[in-house]
C-alpha cells in the first residue's frame, strides 16, 4: 500500500527545491563566461550531489522527487526560461523516483543512479539553445556581444548536446557518490541523516 505525501513531505520538498534553485541561479551566473556557459549542466550536476543525497534521506514516498523536479521547472519558467525545463525536470524527476523506488528508497546504488538521472534535468535549461538555435543566437548577440556568440555558436550542435547529456550524467554519478560519502561521514555524526 502506497503512503500519500503529507504536509511534512511537502515542506521537505519545498526546502530542498529552494536549495537547488539557489544553487542553479548562483552557478548559473558563471554563464557569463562562454566556456563555463557550455558546461553549466555539468557544474550543476557536481554541485547538486550533496544536497540531493541529504534530500533522499528524507524521501520515502513515491512522487517527492518528481514534485521537486516540477517545482524547479516552474521556477525556471517563471525566471525567463521557456516551458521546456518544466517538462525536462519533471520527466527526470519521475525517472529518478522510479529508479530509487525500485529499492524502496534505501539503496545507495539506486540513489546515486537516480540522482544522476535527475541531474540530467539541468539540460532542460539549455535545450532551447539547440532547438531554437537561430533565435537564441540573435538574442545573445544583442545581450552578450559578438565575441560571446562567436565562441559558443560552434558548440550549439546536436552532437555536442549528446556529449553534454552524457557528461552531465557522469558528473551526477560522481557527485552522487561523493554526496553519499559526505552524508555517511558527516551528516550522520551531526544527526542530520
Amino acid at each position: 500500500m502506497m503512503e500519500s505525501i503529507n504536509i511534512k513531505d511537502l515542506i521537505t520538498v519545498g526546502i530542498f527545491s529552494v536549495i537547488n534553485i539557489i544553487l542553479i541561479f548562483t552557478f548559473g551566473m558563471l554563464g557569463y563566461i562562454p566556456i563555463l556557459m557550455l558546461g553549466l549542466p555539468i557544474i550543476g550536476a557536481l554541485v547538486w550531489g550533496i544536497p540531493f543525497m541529504l534530500f533522499l534521506t528524507r524521501v520515502n514516498k513515491f512522487g517527492m522527487i518528481t514534485l521537486m523536479g516540477l517545482i524547479i521547472g516552474i521556477v525556471m519558467f517563471l525566471s525567463g526560461h521557456t516551458w521546456i525545463p518544466i517538462i525536462v525536470y519533471t520527466i527526470t524527476g519521475l525517472l529518478s523516483d522510479i529508479i530509487i523506488k525500485t529499492q524502496n528508497y534505501s539503496s545507495i546504488k539506486t540513489s546515486i543512479i537516480g540522482y544522476a538521472v535527475f541531474a540530467v534535468g539541468l539540460i532542460g535549461n539549455m535545450l532551447p539553445f539547440f532547438i531554437l538555435r537561430d533565435y537564441y543566437i540573435s538574442a545573445m548577440n544583442a545581450s552578450m556581444g559578438v565575441e560571446y556568440v562567436n565562441f559558443i555558436t560552434p558548440f550549439l550542435q546536436y552532437h555536442f548536446l549528446i556529449i553534454l547529456v552524457i557528461l552531465t550524467f557522469i558528473a551526477g554519478l560522481i557527485s552522487g557518490y561523493v554526496g553519499k560519502l559526505v552524508l555517511k561521514k558527516h551528516f550522520k555524526k551531526a544527526g542530520m541523516a
